[in-house]
């Protein structure tokens, strides 16, 4: 197990390319099932989600050749199991996102309850109601879903989900793409990566409208052809890496980057007096001088993202005032605040608010990962303490952010990894 170590006070200047994005990866890559035969997908990072997501399709028989660009081919027409194991699944909740596509393609799917960080509780039934009104039968036995369509395949119909659910709504789009006849889903989610998703689906030939709406529409076809693909950005790695330019008083330029995937945390930055704007292929983040306290809470795309939460909570540390912090998406997602009091910030907490008042330094200190975004919250507030800070148990971090002690190193940071000695 590794830890990273960080010597804080050095301001981060330069630019960092921000790598593809795993929210967006993962499902295009389970879409794939969808098609017999081989299909590309373009710009995946190098993480072990991604690597998790490849060999359970390995598993499931699929051809899998990777190559240094961050491209993928897969191969399709070698599938053999509908059978998502639960070695593979616990790693990763996204993994039930396989869920659609088998049952699309195959008429049947057994797919493990999936694992991923603990951050409160994420049930899936959302998923499976949606297969069920897709018109087939679906059971959990033993800690697997067992689900099958009906003779002729899955129907298309009109669905409306209980709540907003990212990987419900891209679960009912591959599913939806080979059903028979048109599903309307109502109350969706609206994020760049469901659009990103549509895009994939159409490059085979899917007919969807509505992607980045609450309404979706998607006329069945009877078959798919091959994927051609580049995956967007990552809007959450762009803006831990706003955070971490912004806490440091840095000057950083995010190549790649997409100003529209980030109004809502764009509009915050200003308000605490950090300055983005769009430059080149990429967003230049720049601030100098005092932090102002903002308020936030968290909301569905286009609101603040919650995976962007505890980064925003690590710039306030160091913000002239107080600012609230309301987390409404999940129920467990200030794990990161005993730690970030460790480092000498001043957080209360009540319920799903956090009250914070700025501090006029932080201090290094050995700090427990609880989960992936908690992680890099860890890490920025390590760039801008005072002494030294180690950050442990960072195969969290591992899981969604590619060589982030790299990427810091290029930009100035003093950090490293080594290994965990205990």
């Amino acid at each position: 197990m590794d830890k990273l170590v960080i010597e804080g006070g050095s301001p981060l200047r330069g630019a960092v390319r921000i790598s593809g994005a795993k929210n967006a990866a993962l499902p295009i890559l389970f879409a794939s099932l969808l098609h017999s035969g081989k299909s590309t997908i373009r710009n995946l990072p190098r993480l072990a989600d991604i690597r998790t997501t490849t060999m359970l399709l390995i598993e499931l028989g699929a051809g899998v050749s990777t190559a240094e660009d961050r491209s993928v081919l897969i191969d399709g027409s070698t599938v053999h199991s509908v059978e998502a194991s639960y070695d593979l699944v616990r790693r990763m909740r996204a993994s039930v996102l396989v869920l659609g596509p088998l049952l699309a393609r195959f008429g049947r799917a057994r797919v493990s309850l999936p694992g991923g960080c603990a951050i409160g509780t994420r049930p899936v039934d959302q998923h499976l109601r949606v297969m069920e009104a897709m018109g087939a039968t679906v059971e959990i036995k033993s800690g697997y879903i067992e689900a099958s369509a009906p003779k002729g395949g899955l129907v298309g119909g009109r669905f409306v989900f209980d709540v907003v659910t990212v990987g419900g709504t891209e679960n009912a789009l591959m599913a939806a793409a080979l059903a028979r006849g048109t599903t309307h889903l109502e109350n969706c989610a609206r994020e760049p990566e469901i659009c990103d998703l549509a895009t994939a689906l159409r490059s085979m030939g899917a007919q969807i409208t509505g992607d980045g709406t609450s309404v979706i529409v998607i006329e069945g076809q009877e078959a798919l052809g091959p994927m051609n693909h580049t995956v967007i950005a990552d809007r959450i790695e762009a803006g831990t890496f706003m955070a971490a330019a912004a806490l440091t008083h840095g000057d950083v330029l995010l190549t790649g980057a997409r100003m529209e995937h980030l109004d809502a945390v764009v509009s915050k930055m200003a308000r605490a007096g950090v300055e983005v704007r769009r430059e080149g292929e990429g967003l230049r983040v720049r601030h100098h001088g005092e932090l102002h306290a903002v308020d936030i809470d968290t909301q569905p795309y286009p609101g603040f993202p919650t995976d962007l939460q505890a980064q925003f909570m690590a710039l306030m540390t160091r913000a002239s005032g107080g600012s609230t912090i309301s987390e409404t998406v999940f129920e467990n997602r200030f794990m990161h605040v005993p730690e970030l009091s460790r480092m000498g910030a001043d957080i209360r907490t009540r319920g799903n608010t956090a009250f914070v008042r700025g501090v006029p330094e932080l201090h290094g200190a050995s700090v427990m990962a609880t989960d992936l975004r908690a992680s890099a919250t860890l890490v920025i507030a390590g760039l801008a303490a005072k002494g030294t800070t180690e950050v442990r148990r960072i195969y969290h971090l591992d899981r969604g952010y590619e060589a982030i002690e790299e990427k810091l190193a290029g930009l100035g940071a003093k950090v490293e990894r080594r290994a965990q000695d205990d």
